[in-house]
């Protein structure tokens, strides 16, 4: 293989490392942080603990409540701001942390369920048991109007069955490159880095390569924050769906930046060793021998 042939295939694998590197981080990300109902609990336990979700679910719920019991206008204000009070210190007890994490984990194996099965059923969740949980609670605290919370088997709809077969597409391509795009990305960078001439300059573009998707990761994830916030329903906090979108992507943000970190680290390895190599060849070459001036010979 001619030199210049070789150089254009390392070149050539060295990119396809650099551009699949964010791609099997993300996919990753989904498959076994996203997939995993161990991880997704533990993702979102804390969320029950945060300041916007607990007013967001105060919110909520005292809007519930004040729609069932039927108060005159006089009250009505002291009493929305007396159960939302009461609500929002529910928020804060082990008994809603049971709650929350129930529902989500429901949530989770009904998604997850859906995808695997094949069904064309719409995904539901049942609220009956969070809001059994929540009533007796209230009741307990003496809350005004606790023991009218109708405990109704209410479903919500989290997937359309149109939705259904799209997701199942990509869910079925993320159960295939979870595994397979990091392994891909890391032979190619090994064998890039072989196949090449010089292989410190094929070390220093994959450490910047690798940088660059880091960096590109870390935007895409931050503008799609914003574009998620920015297509919510009416109605819906956006502060406590930025909770949500952030703590369920902080493990994506976290490998972005270690990556980007890595990769930088590695090119400036790179670099920093080239530049000892040249300077230490530069000092062991002997010094240039002057030329002898040519001798006159008197006639």
């Amino acid at each position: 293989m001619s030199r210049q042939l070789q150089s254009m295939l390392s070149a050539v694998l060295v990119g396809l490392a650099c551009l699949l590197t964010p791609l099997g981080v993300l996919t990753a990300w989904a498959k076994y942080g996203i997939e995993d109902g161990a991880r997704y609990a533990a993702t979102t336990a804390p969320l029950a603990s945060d300041a916007e979700v607990r007013d967001a679910v105060a919110s909520a719920v005292t809007d519930g409540i004040m729609r069932t019991v039927h108060v005159g206008a006089p009250l009505q204000g002291s009493v929305h701001t007396f159960v939302h009070d009461a609500v929002r210190s529910f928020t804060g007890t082990e008994a809603f942390r049971t709650a929350w994490d129930t529902a989500n984990l429901s949530a989770h194996d009904a998604v997850m369920r859906a995808l695997h099965d094949g069904g064309d059923r719409p995904v539901t969740i049942d609220l009956a048991p969070a809001t059994e949980r929540m009533k007796r609670q209230l009741t307990d605290e003496h809350v005004p109007f606790a023991t009218h919370i109708p405990v109704a088997h209410r479903k919500i709809t989290l997937l359309q069955s149109e939705d259904l077969t799209k997701l199942r597409k990509g869910f079925h391509v993320l159960e295939v490159t979870g595994f397979w795009l990091p392994v891909a990305s890391a032979c190619f960078a090994l064998t890039g880095i072989l196949l090449s001439v010089c292989r410190r300059r094929a070390v220093l573009a994959t450490g910047l390569g690798t940088a660059l998707g880091a960096a590109l990761l870390a935007i895409a994830i931050a503008v799609g924050r914003r574009i998620t916030l920015e297509d919510l329903p009416a109605g819906v906090s956006h502060p406590a769906a930025g909770a949500v979108y952030d703590a369920l992507t902080e493990t994506l943000r976290m490998v972005s930046w270690v990556l980007l970190g890595v990769g930088l680290a590695v090119a400036l390895g790179a670099w920093l060793t080239g530049l000892y190599v040249r300077r230490r060849r530069a000092s062991a070459e002997p010094p240039p021998v002057p030329a002898e001036e040519p001798t006159q010979v008197r006639a």
